[in-house]
This record gives C-alpha cells, sequence and structure tokens, in this order.
C-alpha cells in the first residue's frame, strides 16, 4: 500500500486563509496592515526567487511588504543599517534576513541586530536558544522547522513517545525542528553524513525528517513500514526529459519510500508552502501583539 500524501500546498491554502481573515481584522483594529521588512544583499538568483514568492504571498493575505535590496558589495553597517530601519520603523511588524548574505558579512552579527519581537523567522540566538531550554518560550519559532512539525500532526499520529530522527544538523532546519520533536515528548536522534549505520538508525524510527542537503541521500528500503517522513530538501538535479532540463527532487527518494511509509510529503507541495505560511503568520503573530502592548 502507498504511503498517504501530506498535502502541504492544501494545508498551507487552508492556513493562509485564516491569516487573511485576520490580517483583515488587524486592518479594521488598528487602521494599518502588518508589515514585513525584507533584507536582501547580493545576487544570489535563488534567494531573489524566495523574496519575490514571499513578497507576492504577503500581497494575498493582506500583509504589506518592504523591501531593502542591497548589492552584493553591500558592507557590514549598510546591511545592519537596514535592519536597524526596520526594528525603527512602527508599520513594519516583523523582519526578514535573507540568507545566506555575501562572504564579507557577519552574519551571526546582522541576526543579532533583529529586535526578539520581530523575529518573524525565529532565527536570533536568543530564540533558538530558548527552543533549546526547558521552561523557556521562544517569541518565535522557525519558520520551516515549525511547518514540518504542523505537517506531523496533521497526519493524526502521536508524537509524545514516539521514535524520531532527523537526518541534518543546520541551525536553520535539523537542529531547531529535533529541539522541537523532543518539547512534543518525541525521542529523538540527530543523524547526519557523518553517522554510523545511518539505514539502521533511519529503520528504528516512528518519524523522519530529513534535511541533509542532498539529492534522495535517504533511500526508502531504510524506513521502517509505517513511518511519517517529512522531506525539508530541495535539490536540483539534471532532467533532459524536462523542459527546463532539470527537475527538483528532495532528500528523500520519493517513489520507493512511498511504498513503504505511512505518510509523505512531496517535494516541492510538502514542506516549503509551509515556510512561507509559517513567516505569514509570525508576522501576523508580531502585529497583534504590537496593538496588545
Amino acid at each position: 500500500m502507498s504511503a498517504q500524501i501530506i498535502d502541504g500546498r492544501a494545508i498551507a491554502g487552508r492556513i493562509q486563509g485564516e491569516i487573511k481573515a485576520s490580517a483583515g481584522d488587524f486592518l479594521e483594529a488598528a487602521g494599518a496592515s502588518p508589515g514585513l521588512g525584507v533584507v536582501l544583499a547580493g545576487d544570489d538568483a535563488a534567494s531573489a526567487m524566495y523574496v519575490r514568492m514571499k513578497r507576492r504571498a504577503c500581497e494575498r493575505v493582506g500583509i504589506v511588504s518592504e523591501a531593502r535590496l542591497l548589492p552584493s558589495s553591500a558592507s557590514q553597517r549598510e546591511v545592519e543599517d537596514a535592519v536597524r530601519g526596520f526594528n525603527e520603523d512602527p508599520a513594519i511588524h516583523g523582519i526578514l534576513v535573507q540568507l545566506p548574505l555575501p562572504d564579507q558579512i557577519d552574519e551571526e552579527a546582522v541576526l543579532n541586530e533583529i529586535s526578539l519581537g520581530k523575529d518573524v523567522d525565529g532565527i536570533h540566538p536568543m530564540n533558538l536558544g530558548k527552543l533549546g531550554m526547558r521552561g523557556r518560550e521562544p517569541t518565535f519559532t522557525p519558520a520551516t522547522p515549525t511547518g514540518a512539525m504542523i505537517l506531523i500532526e496533521e497526519t493524526g499520529q502521536t508524537i509524545e513517545g514516539a521514535r524520531a530522527v532527523v537526518v541534518g544538523r543546520s541551525n536553520i532546519v535539523g537542529l531547531p525542528v529535533a529541539l522541537m520533536l523532543a518539547n512534543a515528548n518525541a525521542t529523538v536522534t540527530i543523524c547526519h553524513s557523518r553517522t554510523r549505520d545511518l539505514a539502521g538508525q533511519v529503520g528504528n524510527a516512528d518519524i523522519v525528517v530529513a534535511a541533509v542537503g542532498r539529492p534522495e541521500y535517504v533511500k526508502g528500503a531504510w524506513l521502517k513500514p509505517g513511518a511519517i517522513v517529512i522531506d525539508v530538501g530541495s535539490n536540483s538535479v539534471d532532467d533532459p526529459a524536462s523542459e527546463k532540463g532539470y527537475r527538483y527532487v528532495g532528500d528523500v527518494e520519493f517513489a520507493t519510500a512511498r511504498e513503504r511509509a505511512g505518510f509523505i510529503t512531496k517535494v516541492p507541495g510538502g514542506v516549503g508552502p509551509m515556510t512561507i505560511t509559517m513567516l505569514l503568520q509570525n508576522t501576523l503573530k508580531a502585529a497583534w501583539r504590537s496593538v496588545v502592548a
């Protein structure tokens, strides 16, 4: 039996409908729409595309977006000044710094400049630190891991007590989602490219989150029958049969995994739409907090 597809697009669409309604309520209550400030430095084509997608999503749900577009030669001060400008702007409720930044920029210093109350991407070191501490609540949680957790919850399966394996240990996805799974009372193992017997680790997992950034790295044959599989990867691979000459695949070998898993996300159409949706949701939360405060 094939796995049930976890439809990230449909789930994201439903949540965005709720966000749009709440953004309308905010406009009525505050006299202005929620605002997102975006800082993009450099000429990375993928980063520029992601920013366009996020700004279009803002427009769809009634969030105003404003961008500071800086050249690849931008200085540390110019990037930090862009962030500080959004910090001081009462019309901007959330700030997104699109990563990666140019090589000459100290990324951590830039992220440290983001006001905690506007860190809607949830990547300020203070927010990430609180995520790893018992009894502490971050102001915001990172967008992609939060989206992944919602997709797991949408299966209706129990997270508490489950064995979870996260393949990947990045600050943006792997480590935060492992902490969120642990906070949901799963028993979590973090794996990576140097893990011994990765297949054995994955084979014991009720929940597998793949975020290693390698195409089809996690093999379907490794999976425990009935496992929940969340594929965070988005890798471009050559495909002469495609009109563009390439296609996107995840970090999981989908064709074989689908025949073994109980639930699985597709690439594209799984985690990606949820990442943008969680950014919108956090921006809306920040806006409402600003009027309550």
